[in-house]
């Protein structure tokens, strides 16, 4: 077999070898195409010809031309794995809560479904402990659940599951400890995470009922512990709700009727800071993120269920701003996202209790959609998933 060698070509003019007919390139290997920034597209002088592929380096996506346009070449599919996760692509988790009239007859159930397409969800298992109002983050692998109230008392157990699996959650031996010494009991609240590091802020504790902390934990997803002391909330608060990109959590509302938001450095320890408010007070609401948007939809506005979506850019400091409504106000739900679209499900949708499922389009604003119905009715679930924007 021959062996051309380009470097060595000399007197073929300014547009080089042509390889007609069919070129087939044997090779173990990989072929590299041309690469450079979006202004390179239009140098001067160069007329691009149809069907050309390049890198983009500033979308870190390959591209063609076709139409006479430049096209991203984008994969859009449910098999698409996400991060170090090779299985079930972009997944959302719905776990735990309270079933239809408050009634917990099973509240250790747990609903997945793929966030790239619509339909209804599929029951992926139970939790250890039936429970609802806990904190819940997750890797591209594990997703993790902590706190909540179960029947009669609260809980400080973490437990996880594998999220490209199905089955029931494994308890850690672990549990929030809140800066005191001794396992905290803890219901309404907040989770984030990144890839590696999970937090746990806010809540009821058992120890004063009705009472609200200001605390922060964290733990390291791969390797389980204890909830370590991070750092402190502006404000003590229960049922706040968090989302994060992937250096930055983010804290927002919460109980009685707080519009405030918090920001922390998710790989340092350390208080939180104001970063701004939301449209409207209130807590309890759904939240999702991708790498640069935050997403809070619905909450309780104290009385009253609410279909505000607001968003934030999360890399700044500022207010929230009106992305649109949801289907059905609600407060109380589970929010999990990929890198395009947020989904909503598990909330308390009044006068009754249904197992509606929105979704909305993280990029863009507008009115949430109706995705499809959870396998069982609920609320007062919470939700992570492998696609998250602190991944």
């Amino acid at each position: 077999m021959g062996i051309l060698r380009t470097n060595t070509l000399s007197g073929i003019g300014t547009d080089g070898p042509v390889f007609d007919g069919v070129t087939r390139l044997d090779t173990f290997g990989y072929v590299v195409p041309p690469v450079g920034v979006t202004s390179d597209r239009t140098l001067a002088g160069v007329t691009t010809a149809q069907g050309s592929i390049r890198f983009n380096t500033d979308s870190q996506k390959l591209e063609f031309f076709a139409q006479d346009q430049w096209f991203e070449m984008v994969i859009d599919t449910p098999d698409l794995a996400v991060g170090s996760n090779t299985g079930a692509g972009a997944r959302g988790i719905i776990a735990g809560a309270f079933v239809t009239g408050g009634t917990p007859s099973n509240p250790a159930h747990t609903d997945y479904l793929n966030i790239a397409s619509t339909g209804n969800a599929i029951n992926f298992g139970n939790l250890t402990t039936g429970r609802g109002n806990f904190a819940a983050f997750s890797s591209s692998t594990r997703g993790v659940f902590a706190g909540g109230y179960i029947p009669g008392g609260l809980q400080s157990l973490i437990e996880s599951i594998t999220i490209s699996s199905t089955g029931s959650a494994v308890a850690s031996g672990f549990s929030i400890f809140y800066s005191n010494g001794t396992a905290t009991t803890v219901k309404n609240c907040a989770g984030l995470s990144n890839s590696t590091r999970g937090l746990i802020a806010g809540g009821t504790p058992s120890s004063t009922p009705g009472a609200a902390v200001n605390n922060i934990d964290y733990v390291t997803i791969s390797n389980l512990g204890n909830g370590v002391d991070f750092g402190d909330l502006t404000v003590a608060r229960r049922f706040p709700k968090g989302l994060a990109s992937s250096t930055r959590g983010i804290f927002g509302a919460g109980f009685p009727a707080i519009n405030i938001i918090d920001f922390v450095t998710i790989a340092t320890l350390g208080n939180a800071t104001d970063f701004g408010d939301l449209t409207v007070a209130g807590y309890g609401g759904s939240t999702c993120a991708n790498a640069t948007r935050g997403i809070h939809a619905g909450r309780w506005l104290n009385p009253g269920n609410s279909n505000i979506i607001d968003y934030i850019t999360i890399a700044t400091i500022g207010n929230a701003v009106d992305f649109g409504d949801l289907v059905n106000p609600s407060h109380g739900g589970a929010g999990m996202s990929s890198p395009t679209r947020g989904v909503f499900g598990g909330a308390y949708i009044s006068p009754t209790v249904n197992n509606s499922i929105e979704y909305i389009n993280i990029a863009t604003q507008g009115n949430a959609v109706d995705f499809g119905d959870q396998s069982l009715a609920k609320y007062y679930a919470d939700g992570c998933s492998n696609a998250h924007g602190g991944l």
